[in-house]
């Protein structure tokens, strides 16, 4: 069985909102299987528990939990009418809502009162604009309070938020935004990233230029603009522009909320769109509501008071699940540049000025922490962060090792996985649960996760498909202009009828710990033997030799085989000894399988904006095939030299 190295004390696990919870449910159940089975065997019993023990406040309740269960089509809440601002919004009125720092900005708090007051105001100046319920918003913003205040009065109008990130390429804006055609956008002046202003009068030009049907354009001046935002305001392509403050000058004190049915759409989001369109995928009200409050009550025991942070940009799914936060009447912590701005501690310091609970952050951030020999626990004082949750790869084996040893001995550590498709998790944390050494602690209550082998059956303690068996609310309601649902089957269901398959390769243990492999869409098939990348990965780590690695693999002769491209350490070149020691290294770890074919120098891996290896990417690039949405990468110039990698043929 996989080392437990930390557990709640009896005391923890008794005040945490899960026992709570459990103590309510018929029957009791006494552990945490016992409760996630009742909580996908009787699916409205659940979620009808979790609305009532959450504090969803609706301006109608609703008339039945669920209609017949099948995936997709199942219809939740009937009935209900809510709004999912409302909830974002209920706080007490003097205490800190938002924290807000980044580069080239003052930290700032905002009240609850304040951000009310602030939300009234934006949603007036798109009540002025003409925006109505179902309009599409589009925000290509950081993360700042004007991003979450413009988001907010969105959501209370009944209109519909997308946000990208503007690092992104003029084309994977218009990639995005164009499919949806939005009434207004949102967009700063400028950015700072590691201390370089990024001017975005020229993208935002593009973008305009491209969305013929937008009426208005919004501006956030920042402190670092220069005359970007006198440029953009300059030029219109017929929308009228104007600036936040211009926008927001009305004298309204509190907001109005509509009532909205359990599925009006909230947000639309996409999928990364390396390699081809991007999916625009369109997310609930209530199911997103509803998700989120599960998981940050019941999973990560989010309280009242409780101070939540994650590094994200508004461009990936983790910022929509930080904000809800504010329904669970927490603080949420924003922050806008780059997690190593004044050094490794930037974050870590960030911590301890906001009083940080609940500090979620990635892999490859712990990684590089790792590997500069930095000891945050030591460094700065972390005495208020209680979890620490991580995504975008799985965690090692070794980083849980560091994380206990370099970051806090009673921290509880919580590597969770989803997806931008479910703005949700399938797998988390629990606070009644040991933390074992390389595994998520469990499946998250509602959602029958399994894991299927390539029949269809399901297994335990063996590598398979990550499935969801049974429906669940935060489901897309669908994907913009697909009305037959032919992308959304295709895209879900097609693997395993009635089943939703979302491309992770995954082991469940038998005391419900799931231990995630990558991507199944991405599993490499040497030899009809079917290996998950990660696997590899893990045999790297505590190379110092290497800096960083992609794994794909490419047809040859009728079979697959594995190409390694690895990025070595500064001073460090890959000669046929150093080759030797990485597939030494693979086959001592793994196995003989997973030693790979080829193993070739490269200056650099591509990522996503949010942080992932785009593995897919890099192997359609060494097959010569093109990569389309090359602006949704961060680093899209790596890509060019895997196309020159002169693998035999």
């Amino acid at each position: 069985m996989t080392d437990i190295v930390w557990q709640p004390d009896p005391e923890q696990i008794e005040r945490s909102l899960l026992a709570d919870f459990m103590r309510a449910v018929p029957g009791q159940p006494t552990d945490y299987e016992a409760l996630w089975r009742w909580s996908v065997d009787d699916l409205a019993a659940f979620w009808a528990a979790v609305w009532e023990r959450c504090g969803v406040r609706a301006h109608r309740h609703y008339d039945e939990v669920m209609s017949e269960p099948r995936m997709p089509g199942t219809r939740w809440f009937a009935g209900a009418e809510l709004n999912y601002a409302e909830h974002l919004l209920a706080g007490e009125d003097d205490s800190v809502a938002v924290f807000a720092a980044g580069e080239g900005h003052q930290d700032e708090t905002l009240t609850w009162r304040q951000l009310r007051r602030r939300v009234a105001r934006a949603q007036a100046g798109l009540r002025a604009a003409g925006v109505q319920s179902g309009d599409r918003v589009a925000g290509l913003v950081s993360n700042t309070v004007e991003a979450l205040v413009a988001m907010l009065a969105t959501s209370a109008l009944g209109a519909v938020w997308s946000s990208c990130s503007p690092d992104f390429g003029a084309q994977g804006v218009v990639d995005r935004f164009g499919q949806i055609r939005p009434k207004l956008l949102l967009t700063h002046d400028a950015y700072r990233y590691n201390g370089t202003t990024y001017e975005l009068d020229e993208k935002v030009a593009a973008v305009r230029e491209a969305l013929g049907e937008l009426e208005h354009v919004v501006v956030i001046e920042t402190p670092f603009g220069g005359e970007a935002s006198a440029r953009i305001r300059s030029n219109g392509h017929g929308a009228t522009v104007q600036t936040w403050k211009r926008f927001c000058d009305h004298d309204a004190e509190e907001p109005s909320f509509r009532a909205l049915p359990f599925d009006h759409p909230y947000a639309i989001l996409y999928s990364s769109g390396t390699t081809g369109p991007p999916k625009s995928i369109i997310h609930g009200t209530g199911g997103t509501l509803l998700k989120h409050l599960c998981e940050h009550q019941l999973q990560s025991d989010v309280r009242p008071g409780d101070v939540v942070f994650w590094f994200t940009t508004c461009g990936w799914m983790m910022w929509n699940w930080l904000v809800s936060a504010l329904a669970s009447h927490a603080t949420v912590v924003l922050y806008d540049g780059s997690p190593t701005a004044d050094g490794l501690e930037t974050l870590w310091r960030l911590a301890e000025r906001a009083g940080i609970t609940h500090f979620g952050t990635s892999p490859k951030f712990l990684a590089a922490n790792a590997d500069a020999g930095l000891s945050p626990g030591r460094a700065v004082d972390l005495g208020s962060v209680r979890w620490l949750l991580s995504t975008g790869a799985p965690l090692s084996p070794e980083q849980f090792d560091w994380v206990y040893a370099h970051v806090g001995a009673d921290v509880h550590l919580a590597s969770i996985s989803g997806g931008t498709d479910i703005i949700g998790c399938f797998a988390a944390g629990s606070p009644v649960l040991p933390v074992r050494r390389g595994e998520l602690q469990c499946r998250v209550l509602g959602m029958a996760v399994a894991a299927f082998n390539e029949e269809g059956q399901r297994v335990v303690s063996e590598k398979g498909e990550l499935v969801c068996t049974r429906p669940f609310p935060s489901m897309p309601l669908g994907f913009w202009e697909d009305p037959d649902d032919e992308r959304y089957h295709a895209a879900y269901f097609e693997r395993f009828d009635g089943v939703w398959a979302h491309g992770d390769y995954v082991e469940l243990r038998p005391h419900g710990g799931m231990v995630f492999y990558g991507r199944s869409d991405t599993t490499l098939n040497p030899g009809g033997v079917r290996i998950g990348t990660a696997e590899i990965y893990r045999a790297l780590e505590g190379m110092s030799e290497v800096a960083d690695a992609v794994v794909v693999s490419r047809a040859h002769d009728g079979d697959e085989e594995i190409v390694l491209c690895v990025q070595p350490a500064a001073e460090i070149e890959l000669d046929d000894a150093l080759v030797q020691r990485i597939k030494d290294r693979i086959r001592s770890a793994a196995s003989p399988r997973h030693v790979p074919r080829h193993v070739v120098a490269v200056d650099a891996v591509p990522y996503t904006l949010s942080g992932k290896k785009v593995e897919k990417a890099v192997a359609r690039s060494i097959a010569g095939d093109a990569v389309a949405n090359r602006d949704a990468l961060a680093n899209p110039e790596a890509l060019d030299q895997y196309e020159r990698l002169g693998l035999p043929e």
